[in-house]
């Protein structure tokens, strides 16, 4: 208490946290770009391995190889929205070259996009296109969006080989298009705006290299030319993304804001997740900085290297009263429980206060 009988102001986290790390700001263009080359080879041999390495134990092995090395391909697409053009110069083309269109993940479905999801005014409400209030609904509603994560591959295919053409035939067409069908989101509530300027003549380029190589593909596949098992291997692979990505993201926050109202910036950190070390799992689940979501909601312009260095900085100098320390958690089944635990305490609360009981 102050001397005047009030509750003492909070300190500011968000300042505390930038003051302590700021010289861990810069970006290493080196780390990206070895991390992102070195990722995408071991990716491509993999998949290669897959198609054609001999007995299915050895396939299976290359696989799960090649699923980890795009997961881990395509999470790049999160620094790629968040790097200016000048920390790592030509990155954005690099992953677009590399994993973006190749993969039907372009760089255009996370830009103008994810900025939303960080901003103050729209965390955690029905502006924000990746947020959904997974702990307020029933466990059927993680179930559905754990398992509709299995149908991106078909979905990209769907967005590039298909409605990409269709969506130059009619002004409406393209409009829905790019608000209903642009963006990497979870909130179906979400419609993204119309790019402008440079974004947009961006965006054009990007959705054409995407829509033909989409239809090149198909096409081959139907001539014979990319043969079905490659073709099946490679959607195989899509969907095993899909669904490691849907598991990482449901233990990215907390899923609590179930009213949609504005949060302070310590609420958003709380309601988000950190899965620090001892921990070794999340390296391969939660890749490219993952792992430290909740220290990414403080400060969204850390480059990813650089997380784990602010992390221990930040437990080693921070009160032990500082919320910074509540932010951390065991794993991903520790998240999960808490979500599960409180999806059946929220239904159990409803039942008790239910008409005749």
């Amino acid at each position: 208490m102050s001397a005047s009988g009030t509750a003492a102001p909070e300190p500011n986290l968000v300042a505390q946290a930038h003051k302590l790390c700021a010289d861990l700001t810069p970006a290493r263009p080196w780390i990206y770009w070895t991390d992102l080359v070195l990722t995408a080879f071991t990716g491509y041999a993999a998949f290669a391995g897959a198609v054609l390495a001999p007995g299915l134990g050895l396939r299976s092995l290359f696989f799960m190889v090649a699923a980890l090395a795009f997961y881990r391909g395509v999470s790049f697409i999160h620094e790629v929205s968040h790097l200016r053009p000048q920390d790592v110069p030509g990155f954005r083309n690099g992953y677009d070259a590399l994993i973006g269109v190749p993969f039907l993940t372009p760089s255009l479905m996370y830009e103008g996009v994810h900025n939303q999801h960080h901003a103050k005014s729209r965390y955690g409400t029905k502006l924000d296109p990746e947020y959904l209030p997974l702990a307020s609904g029933p466990v059927v509603q993680v179930l559905l969006f754990l398992l509709v994560s299995a149908l991106a591959p078909v979905g990209l295919f769907l967005r590039f080989a298909l409605l990409a053409p269709l969506s130059a035939l009619h002004p409406k067409i393209r409009a829905f298009v790019i608000e209903r069908c642009s963006a990497l989101a979870i909130n179906p509530e979400f419609r993204r705006e119309i790019p402008t300027g440079d974004q947009a003549r961006r965006f054009r380029q990007l959705e054409t290299l995407c829509s033909v190589w989409a239809i090149a593909v198909l096409a081959l596949t139907a001539a014979g030319v990319i043969s079905l098992t490659v073709f099946l291997t490679a959607i195989a692979l899509g969907a095993a993304v899909g669904v490691v990505n849907q598991f990482r993201t449901l233990v990215a926050h907390h899923w609590e804001n179930d009213h949609g109202v504005e949060m302070t910036a310590t609420e958003q950190f709380l309601d988000s997740v950190n899965v620090p070390p001892p921990a070794t799992l999340p390296m391969l689940w939660a890749p490219v900085g993952l792992r430290y979501h909740g220290l990414h909601h403080l400060l969204p312009r850390l480059p990813y290297h650089a997380l784990g260095a602010a992390h221990a900085r930040l437990c080693a100098t921070l009160p032990p009263e500082s919320p910074y320390h509540k932010g951390s958690h065991r794993g991903f089944w520790h998240v999960t429980g808490r979500l599960l635990g409180e999806i059946k305490g929220r239904k159990a609360g409803v039942a008790a206060v239910a008409p005749g009981e």
